[in-house]
């Protein structure tokens, strides 16, 4: 029998430590390319809807999580005002492309999906307005388009949209090992006219104060998705 290498059974191999990336939040951002095309149209409709209301809350939807902002009703792109169709049109098509795209193994050969707009408004946020942190319920997917960024701005956070990190209870303990939660707990989204944000309902957001001499004019929608055929 062969000697036995005491020292070479006490060497230590490195571990093979894989990294796992788990239960990540899909989001997706666009710049549509028909912004400049439609803005004008989209913004005196918007303008106007404000100019009718009787309330600064029309929806009448969390009235108190708002401040320093008009907030058409839920219908804002059931209008036949010009350009309010074709803005539609082409948010369902962005959605349906999302959901499929997140959707892809779950699809079988010759199947599609398409999203409908259920519920649409539009916020007109003056110098100091803001939206507190919240959800949307009863829809699938969501998004938000920068109709007018007015004078949104990263460093001071002004007007952004805040989202924060869905995965409950992680901030439940904290010591040296949890840094990381800390660093990625919340990101911040700078609105940029023409660009439309995409993300999950069960993803909490906020808008953050706004600041600035003009408007901050968007168009938000939940959305609704089934199969169809391809």
């Amino acid at each position: 029998m062969e000697p036995v290498d005491l020292q070479a059974l006490h060497v230590q191999q490195e571990p093979n430590v894989e990294s796992i990336a788990a239960w990540a939040t899909s989001m997706f951002v666009v710049e549509l390319p028909e912004h400049e095309v439609l803005k004008e149209d989209l913004l005196a409709h918007a303008y106007q809807v404000r100019a009718s209301a009787d309330c600064a809350i029309a929806s009448q939807v969390a009235v108190s999580a708002k401040n320093n902002l008009f907030e058409s009703r839920l219908n804002f792109l059931e209008s036949d005002a010009q350009g309010v169709s074709e803005l539609r049109s082409i948010l369902e098509e962005l959605v349906s492309a999302v959901a499929e795209q997140v959707n892809s193994g779950c699809l079988e050969e010759g199947q599609g999906l398409d999203a409908t707009i259920v519920e649409s408004w539009c916020h007109i946020t003056e110098n100091g307005g803001y939206h507190d942190a919240h959800s949307h319920p009863n829809c699938s997917w969501c998004g938000i388009y920068y109709l007018d960024a007015g004078d949104c701005e990263l460093n001071s956070r002004s007007g952004v949209n805040r989202f924060y990190d869905p995965r409950n209870c992680a901030n439940q303990y904290h010591d040296a090992g949890t840094q990381y939660l800390d660093a990625t707990g919340v990101w911040d989204f700078v609105p940029k006219s023409g660009q439309v944000v995409v993300f999950p309902s069960y993803l909490t957001h906020s808008a953050l104060p706004y600041f600035g001499e003009k408007d901050r004019v968007v168009i938000a929608f939940n959305c609704r998705v089934s199969q169809s055929k391809r």
